[in-house]
């Protein structure tokens, strides 16, 4: 079963990440404003690295892949971002409103990440580890494969 959520686009997504950190009890940087502004710019997950590069060529000045990893983990933890295991790479939550467990849908042939929600999924999962003595705090589920656009073109 899926849910229902608000996705938030623009200048108002940003809004919604910095009212979901305060409330997480974190201050809204200038320097986490940036590299949260980067990150809603991907169209596809991106790792630490191309949001470092994205953000010191905005600001003109070298950032740290190690200081927007740990912005990121930080994003990751107040439901601001997602975390792409297999990828090691980031996709910009554009419902922090909303606590849930997500599914990734990730394209081998041309990276394009889908997140997808089904509750039922995700639960029968947490029941799983939980009946299995295991205290699950944040399932990951990704799926590989090929999507739609990629499916309907022909590669050598």
């Amino acid at each position: 079963m899926a849910h229902e959520h608000h996705d938030h686009h623009g200048p108002a997504w940003s809004k919604a990440a910095e009212v979901a950190l305060t409330r997480a009890g974190e201050q809204w940087t200038a320097m986490r404003a940036s590299i949260f502004d980067v990150l809603t710019s991907f169209d596809k997950p991106a790792s630490a690295y191309d949001i470092a590069d994205a953000v010191s060529k905005a600001q003109g000045r070298r950032v740290a892949p190690n200081s927007v990893y740990r912005i990121l983990d930080l994003f990751v933890n107040a439901n601001l971002a997602r975390r792409v295991e297999s990828a090691n790479a980031y996709l910009a939550n554009s419902h922090p409103d909303c606590i849930h467990d997500c599914i990734f849908l990730v394209c081998d042939r041309c990276g394009q990440t889908t997140h997808i929600d089904d509750d039922r999924i995700t639960g029968s999962v947490r029941s799983a580890a939980s009946g299995a003595g295991f205290t699950p705090v944040r399932p990951v589920i990704e799926v590989r494969g090929t999507c739609a656009d990629c499916a309907g073109t022909v590669h050598d």
